[in-house]
């Protein structure tokens, strides 16, 4: 399921997909199996790894696979938008207003975060605001049910089957109940979109409660969301990066998330802001970028650029997460 560059999907869909191209080749076989004798597996393998029998009996009864999903895993956008076009769509002025009546809204929590976890609250919001329109869209399908489809299929079945066991483990704990466990047709769930693995990784319980809920919690949404950045290298002393402005040329050589050097190199070879300022001062490790090629808009970015690649692997995502972040902050 490779992605080409600025597809519009939604952005739990890119992420997913842009991590798991290529791994897996098509086994039809493993699909031949009735679902019914495929699932009674499943609920062996869920009682060897320790999973209640009431979880079992909530979360592996009385459904069929989703056809739904099947189709969706099959037919995946074939559009291309430039990433002129694809930030105007991702980063309209409603969402700009919106984040920003969020950020004010929630300021502290999120301060409370930022102190915690040192990921800057803009930046959490933007994340938020990109992935599920600050919570608003967070996916509609039983994670269990739309995992277990996808198990069954045959395609990726080995690390579908390992998410629905990590669905499985989550129930289990008791952050969520198996109707309630909602999310995008790829299991990815609640507000910040994470896979079954990467909550049992790095969701946080960020009011205490005792439950680690990112589906209706603004606490431990906050708080996994800036765990994953943190965990992931993210640093609170810098920013993502900014529009450049390259000279007449500038070698092809040098772009690429492969080059990095200094501000002061980028300085000498004639890069300047957008706005033909010079570059800050600061000693700062960085990258010149052009996401759709030779000629196009160009970019200088920074460490937390790279860490938001870990989130979700579209250049074209990790700029628009920097620019509605930096919007969200300008008045």
């Amino acid at each position: 399921m490779a992605l080409r560059r600025g597809l519009i999907v939604p952005a739990f869909v890119m992420a997913f997909a842009g991590g798991l191209a290529g791994l897996w080749p098509s086994d039809p076989a493993r699909a031949a199996e009735p679902f019914p004798q495929w699932l009674d597996g499943v609920r062996e393998e869920a009682r060897a790894a320790g999973i209640s029998e009431e979880v079992i009996r909530a979360a592996l009864t009385d459904f069929e696979p989703i056809a739904r999903v099947i189709e969706l895993d099959r037919s995946q956008p074939e559009g291309r938008l430039t990433l002129a076009q694809y930030l105007d769509r991702v980063i309209s002025d409603a969402r700009i207003r919106t984040g920003r009546a969020r950020l004010a809204e929630h300021r502290a929590a999120l301060e409370a975060v930022a102190e915690e976890y040192g990921v800057q609250p803009r930046f959490i919001v933007s994340l938020w605001g990109i992935e599920t329109s600050y919570g608003r869209i967070t996916g509609g399908y039983p994670v269990v049910q739309s995992l277990a489809t996808l198990a069954h299929d045959g395609r990726r079945s080995d690390f579908f089957r390992k998410e629905l066991l990590n669905a499985l483990r989550i129930l289990d704990e008791g952050h969520i109940e198996a109707d309630k466990m909602l999310g995008s047709w790829a299991g990815a769930m609640g507000q910040s979109q994470f896979m079954p693995s990467s909550f049992l990784r790095l969701a946080v319980d960020g009011d205490g409660d005792g439950r680690k809920d990112i589906w209706t919690n603004q606490a431990d949404v906050f708080a996994s969301m800036a765990n994953y950045l943190k965990r992931s290298g993210w640093r609170d002393d810098i920013t993502w990066g900014r529009k450049a402005a390259l000279p007449d040329g500038f070698s092809r050589d040098l772009i690429g998330l492969k080059v990095k050097r200094p501000l002061s190199f980028w300085q000498g070879q004639g890069v300047r802001r957008q706005d033909g300022r010079d570059l800050p001062v600061r000693e700062i490790e960085a990258s010149v970028i052009q996401p759709d090629g030779p000629g196009t808009q160009a970019y200088i970015v920074y460490e937390n650029f790279r860490t938001t690649l870990k989130w979700n692997r579209s250049t074209y995502f990790a700029t628009a997460v920097g620019t509605l972040a930096d919007a969200l902050w300008e008045r």
